[in-house]
């Protein structure tokens, strides 16, 4: 895939993310000599990756010979207000700056930008460190077709993209997607604890656990079919599945503390957003 910009790539935070959005573009043709790494300490399956393809992450760049066409903000919501500023003096006009911090709005950025610079606000989650992750973005008023286009592609990188017009969209989807793997981590752990209350040990609970949770989304991904009807193929009428779903669908069953734990993660993305 040829990645048409201008200028290097800036990524400004090495972490887990970052780094694998480096494999991912490296992987997809991104030229590794074309990626500048602002990181005073990356950890060290990333520092290894960096080594691999001659990249030097360094703790701060104050010039660069070009301006980047893309700067990639990968650190923490925290630090973003002192390590966000030097590098916004490095954007040119055409320069197009993602942020994948949770939380920071597009606003955000824009103050610390010259006026008409382009901003991507992305969520992606944490599938993407194995390429099956998805980002979910908002553009600013200021993004253009191709650099839409360009984001879209350099976000494939690691998985599906998608985007919102109204970027207050994105707590519910920092809820949903971002949080979301959380729940099914959770989902397997659960799993795990109520197989070792049926009577099962604790290394064939495990084994089970995990198998099934990832077996079935691995299933999901691949069928057209809604979940409600893989969910019903699973269930014949007054069997075991149907004894435990009413269980689970009953009153104050996982859809209502679903939509719960969902509208919470919500409600504390637009807590830190402000």
């Amino acid at each position: 895939m040829a990645f048409t910009f201008k200028g290097p790539l800036l990524l400004v935070g090495a972490g887990k993310m970052g780094g694998a959005l480096i494999e991912g573009l490296i992987a997809r043709g991104l030229d590794p000599q074309r990626i500048r790494v602002q990181d005073p300490g990356p950890p060290a399956e990333v520092a290894a990756l960096l080594a691999r393809h001659g990249i030097e992450a360094v703790p701060g760049i104050d010039a660069l010979p070009e301006p980047p066409g893309v700067i990639l903000v990968a650190v923490k919501p925290q630090v973003m207000d002192k390590v966000f500023p030097p590098v916004a003096a490095l954007a040119g006009p055409e320069t197009l700056t993602i942020s994948i911090a949770a939380g920071r709005t597009l606003k955000g950025f824009e103050k610390y930008l010259a006026k008409g610079v382009a901003v991507v606000r992305a969520m992606p989650n944490t599938p993407a460190a194995i390429g099956r992750g998805i980002t979910v973005c908002a553009a600013n008023a200021h993004v253009t077709p191709v650099q839409r286009a360009l984001c879209e592609a350099l976000m494939a990188a690691v998985g599906e993209v998608a985007w919102v017009h109204d970027e207050a969209l994105m707590d519910a989807v920092t809820a949903v997607s971002g949080s979301g793997p959380a729940y099914v981590f959770l989902l397997a752990e659960c799993l795990e604890k109520a197989a070792v209350a049926a009577g099962l040990d604790a290394a064939l609970a495990r084994q089970l656990a995990r198998a099934t949770v990832s077996g079935a989304g691995e299933l999901l991904h691949r069928s057209e079919a809604d979940a409600s009807v893989l969910r019903q193929n699973v269930t014949s009428p007054g069997g075991t599945t149907a004894a435990a779903l009413a269980v689970l669908m009953g009153e104050d069953g996982l859809s209502e503390l679903l939509t719960k734990a969902v509208l919470a993660g919500e409600g504390r993305s637009r807590e830190l957003a402000n």
